[in-house]
């Protein structure tokens, strides 16, 4: 048990704050649809295939190496536009441009979703938050068993009853004890997405072969005269009744378009209902139903939306809200308390040295023959 006190103080020490960091921008993100308040933000959706193929069409004449368009939702109203060299774009529902951004600084619900899933370090910076998340999962398992010893004592405060010490450690505890079990869902929601050959490993049982689909790679590039109303209408037709989420351009020549679309049953917010077609002809070349797909692929699936609080309705987002507040709150008062501890037990060594060495120098001068 002392052990894993040292580790679970001495890690939490260390990233507490990187911890903190993750909770408040997260918490933030929580309610982007609220503060993201630009002219037609909280227009409702309208997914007429026609409105949309003038959208995809005005996204292009905007900038040509545009790599995919992201629909308007019930949360933001906005059609979001991203291009190959970074920048990106808002349009009305109508296809009027309303914002437009060269990089992810000028928009903060960009920067901040940077920030949250990769530290602002890239593909470095994602594999960081994923061993943060595992770490956080150890955090709350440990510090259960730890609290459990001391369970008597618990008395639940928002904040600490005084800056000290022991009483930041009281705090931290009892705080700990409460939010641990949210945690512990938004953590493992969150190393999972990052880390999918551990999920893919934990829900192995749940899994069978899938086959990929075979789509085209000889296929005529879309051009100026690319019927885009055409594409989305014959894209809906595949899947009636889902709404389209999501149009992604081909990266390479002669893939094909690649448009989401969301199911009824599906969580994850921009689905994973996959029309690919023929840019040149608009004919469809390829569809994936999740609905036919495995119990794993459906779990896996559930991931996002449960870590996002994109599902459950206000009452899941305040619940969300709450456990982000308090990792925040674990996060900076666990490094602060910490390393104030050891600064104060330095300090105490180095007195206790000075104080011995001048103990000692006296003794000297005393016992000395000249004295």
């Amino acid at each position: 048990m002392t052990l894993l006190s040292w580790l679970h103080r001495w890690t939490g020490g260390i990233v507490g704050l990187l911890l903190a960091i993750l909770g408040l921008s997260g918490t933030v993100l929580l309610w982007e649809d609220s503060w993201i308040l630009l002219p037609g933000a909280g227009d409702p959706v309208a997914n007429d295939p026609a409105m949309l193929g003038r959208s995809v069409a005005a996204a292009l004449e905007a900038g040509p190496e545009l790599s995919r368009l992201t629909f308007a939702s019930e949360e933001i109203g906005l059609h979001q536009a991203v291009y190959a060299d970074g920048s990106g774009a808002y349009f009305a529902q109508d296809g009027v441009l309303v914002d437009r951004w060269a990089s992810v600084w000028e928009r903060p619900e960009l920067w901040l979703f940077d920030l949250h899933h990769y530290l602002l370090m890239g593909e470095t910076g994602k594999t960081v938050t994923g061993i943060l998340g595992l770490l956080l999962l150890a955090f709350c398992i440990s510090g259960l068993v730890l609290w459990w010893r001391t369970r008597k004592t618990f008395r639940f405060r928002l904040w600490p009853a005084r800056f000290t010490a022991s009483a930041v450690v009281r705090h931290h505890r009892d705080l700990g004890a409460v939010a641990s079990p949210l945690l512990i869902l938004v953590a493992f929601t969150g190393a999972m997405m990052v880390f999918p050959a551990i999920s893919g490993w934990l829900l192995s049982p749940l899994a069978h072969e899938m086959q990929d689909v075979a789509l085209p790679d000889d296929l005529t590039d879309h051009s100026a005269q690319t019927d885009w109303t055409l594409v989305m209408t014959r894209a809906q037709a595949a899947f009636p009744d889902a709404e389209p989420r999501r149009l992604m351009l081909p990266a390479e020549a002669g893939a094909p378009i690649a448009i989401r679309f969301r199911q009824d049953f599906e969580w994850t917010p921009n689905g994973r209902t996959y029309v690919w077609l023929d840019p040149g002809s608009a004919g469809i070349v390829g569809t994936s139903d999740p609905a036919k797909q495995d119990l794993a692929s459906a779990a896996t699936e559930k991931f996002y939306p449960v870590h996002a609080g994109k599902i459950g309705g206000m009452v899941w987002r305040l619940l969300l809200t709450a456990s982000g507040l308090a990792l925040v709150l674990l996060g900076a008062l666990a490094t602060w308390s910490f390393w104030t501890r050891q600064a104060t037990d330095i300090s105490s060594k180095r007195a206790g040295r000075w104080s011995s060495e001048i103990s000692a120098r006296t003794a000297d001068s005393s016992g000395s023959p000249g004295s």
